[in-house]
């Protein structure tokens, strides 16, 4: 059993309602309320069409404060920090000195010399604190600061009955207001492909937040979801996972872990022109030097993948799926594979070869397969 050093003020929530605790990221995490596969399928489905609430506390909320704020995390992440105004966020990786993927993260720009870092797993933390070192800047890790997930078509309706101007919040905005009587901060972000909100609170008011939330939005569907829902959703909404779909769970033969952003399709972290950020000639140096892509496969039939399946071609194994997942509302059989470069192109023939013997035909296809154009996540009114 892992040790958690992180405690989530939601545990005992979690807890009522079946919730199996363990460990993510060092936090006890509601990965399942319910083993069921109806229960798996009626919270991807509730995210879908209605709204799911779920606590994503585990990830690591590090705040930097101070004249030098912008150049750390300048330095660390791939993205130009000077192009975040105020009251607005980003998507970014961050890469080592080799130019490979450690982790990515969400840049919060607050206010002026004040900034928050949101990141997983990986060692952005350490990153962070590493080049601060000597710098006139404050970084704090913030457990007190939980993050509860709001995501599906119906949150914006829920929000904007407690929010004025909820509407008008832009994806990847931010905004500080008064929840159920008590102060959050509410970004339009999540890791689901859906219309969603992820609200910053303290520990000491998350509960009360949480529990108004599922009274009050209950009539309109709103229900607390699992985590491992998670899975579903972004398999077909292409979010990866660290370290599930990368080498560091499925090693080269010959070679150390480490994935460039060219392999993962995640260049677009870079801003246009940058340099100067950790790793930043090797990357650059890297590119059309791919020892494998990360692609789509769609699959035949109703069976899913299996977690770390094989991917045939001609009968050899050429590669692996990290992740599937059938869904009967979108009608697809889909999952994220690492494959040869040459074959990351649409309408590769391949198999795919579960862990029980099992083969299924598929066909490479490019993601994401849910919203391709991306147009319900970044819906505006």
């Amino acid at each position: 059993m892992a040790i958690l050093w992180r405690q989530s003020a939601l545990a005992h929530r979690h807890a009522a309602i079946g919730g199996e605790l363990e460990d993510w990221n060092g936090m006890g995490t509601a990965w399942f309320y319910d083993h069921s596969p109806e229960r798996a399928k009626a919270d991807y489905e509730a995210i879908r069409t209605k709204a799911g609430l779920m606590d994503v506390s585990g990830l690591k909320k590090v705040h930097l404060v101070g004249p030098d704020a912008a150049y750390v995390i300048d330095r660390v992440t791939t993205r130009n920090v000077e192009k975040i105004a105020p009251g607005r966020s980003t998507y970014a990786a961050i890469l080592n000195s080799e130019g490979k993927f450690i982790d990515d993260c969400v840049i919060y720009h607050l206010n002026v010399n004040q900034w928050l870092v949101v990141h997983g797993t990986g060692t952005g933390m350490e990153q962070l604190t590493s080049v601060a070192a000597g710098k006139n800047v404050a970084v704090l890790f913030d457990d007190d600061l939980h993050d509860i997930s709001l995501q599906g078509p119906v949150a914006v309706d829920f929000l904007a009955q407690h929010i004025d101007g909820i509407r008008d919040l832009a994806y990847f905005g931010i905004t500080h207001t008064r929840l159920f009587g008590r102060d959050v901060m509410i970004s339009r972000t999540g890791y689901t492909g859906e219309r969603g909100y992820e609200i910053f609170v303290r520990a000491k008011d998350v509960v009360h937040v949480w529990d108004n939330i599922l009274s009050e939005g209950a009539s309109m569907g709103i229900q607390p979801v699992q985590f491992s829902t998670l899975d579903l959703l972004r398999t077909e909404s292409y979010l990866l996972f660290y370290p599930g779909d990368n080498s560091e769970t499925y090693p080269f033969d010959d070679e150390p872990c480490g994935d460039t952003i060219w392999e993962l399709g995640l260049e677009f972290t870079v801003s246009p022109g940058k340099t100067g950020f950790i790793g930043a000639e090797n990357h650059y140096a890297l590119e059309g030097k791919e020892r494998f892509k990360i692609y789509g496969v769609r699959l035949e039939g109703t069976t899913p993948a299996d977690e770390g399946a094989d991917l045939l071609k001609d009968g050899e194994k050429v590669g692996v799926v990290t992740f599937g997942m059938y869904s009967e509302l979108n009608s697809h059989n889909v999952g994220i594979a690492r494959m040869p470069k040459d074959c990351a192109t649409p309408g590769v023939s391949l198999t795919v070869r579960n862990g029980d013997g099992t083969e299924i035909a598929c066909v490479t296809e490019e993601m994401p397969f849910y919203d391709k154009e991306k147009k319900i996540r970044s819906a505006k009114g």
